[in-house]
């Protein structure tokens, strides 16, 4: 798709006028905006990403609802090179930290200096001070410091020696992982896991697209640092502000909480989906609704991100571990079993979203 620059900016702009114009706006139009907009960020990153549109829609999804995303699979498929196009395809700052055991908490959040010249604590901020913080293995930090993100990732503020101080929107955390290795690692804790609106895998390439990467690693064309961007961090807190705005129809909200109910009384699980999970299902469905052109939620949107949104959030018994059972699994069978809501038929009524 070849869409230009000053497009992009023209229509999202549309949204800076009169309150009294946008009132009027039609509902369609701005899903329309949102739309185009996100297509030729996707087409940007996708000169580095071959052949894995669909996990960059996510990774985008999860960017425009406000939430965090966990890359989590083997090395060397890209989980890092697709957290790094992603920052540089939005003109914002960005930060990328290296979590290691030896990574202590100040690192992250940043920490009070005491300066002679001004005879006063002046506070150095720490690298989760951007629009977007890469953090690279995860894992490999002790639990000590990742409990440092527990606060920026829910509140998107750090608080240093009982003073507050609010990181930059928009705000997303881009985590990486290995699921295979586990020396020299830790386990997440579920409370971090919880604050991760979405855990994605990227998973190996087609042989053709793998051809491709191995002609595109000499191109600078295809090169993550020659990577320009398409929006602004003013245009993605536009376009946030317009998933905001996408309709969720009664009936589909219910649907979403007896999804996450009936996850709390699962004999296989000892921890079933909280309500942020909840909160996280639907504004991820808002912006991936955003993101097909609609100014509405449907069943399909709910049931296509329930897996990517859920799963993570749902802790196995030992018992079920042991007899090979996996939350995918539960939560698929969960799907095909709950009742979907009936979807309105087309030419019975304006859209839900209008």
């Amino acid at each position: 798709m070849n869409i230009r620059q000053e497009d992009i900016d023209a229509r999202l702009h549309q949204d800076s006028g009169p309150h009294e114009a946008e009132g009027r706006e039609n509902a369609a139009a701005r899903a329309t905006r949102f739309a185009t907009a996100f297509e030729a960020l996707l087409a940007n990153i996708a000169k580095v990403i071959k052949g894995k549109d669909d996990a960059i829609r996510l990774a985008l999804t999860c960017l425009f609802a406000e939430g965090h995303l966990l890359l989590e699979d083997v090395p060397g498929v890209g989980k890092t090179t697709l957290a790094k196009a992603i920052a540089s395809s939005i003109d914002g700052s960005w930060q990328r930290i290296q979590f290691t055991p030896d990574l202590l908490p100040s690192d992250v959040t940043g920490v009070q200096i005491y300066s002679r010249s001004t005879n006063e604590f002046v506070f150095h901020p720490g690298g989760v001070f951007a629009n977007v913080v890469i953090g690279d293995e995860i894992n490999r930090a002790s639990p000590k410091t990742q409990s440092a993100l527990l606060e920026v990732m829910e509140e998107r503020q750090v608080t240093v020696d009982s003073t507050p101080y609010l990181v930059p929107r928009p705000f997303i955390v881009l985590a990486t992982q290995n699921p295979v290795e586990h020396d020299g690692t830790y386990n997440l804790p579920e409370a971090q896991i919880d604050r991760f609106m979405m855990r994605l895998a990227i998973g190996y390439p087609s042989l053709d697209d793998e051809v491709r990467i191995i002609y595109s690693d000499v191109s600078p064309a295809a090169q993550v640092e020659n990577l320009g961007a398409v929006v602004s961090a003013g245009d993605v807190r536009r376009m946030i502000a317009l998933t905001d705005r996408i309709h969720i129809a009664p009936a589909l909200a219910q649907y979403i909480v007896q999804l996450t109910s009936a996850t709390r009384t699962m004999p296989e699980l000892r921890l079933g989906v909280s309500p942020r999970g909840s909160l996280a299902l639907a504004r991820a469905s808002r912006s991936y609704a955003a993101a097909a052109g609609r100014p509405f939620v449907t069943a399909d949107d709910i049931k296509d991100l329930a897996p990517l949104v859920l799963t993570h959030r749902m802790i196995l018994t030992p018992e079920a571990e042991l007899q090979g059972r996996n939350s995918v699994e539960l939560l698929m069978n969960l799907l095909h079993t709950m009742p979907v809501p009936q979807q309105r038929s087309e030419g019975s009524g304006r859209d839900p979203g209008l």
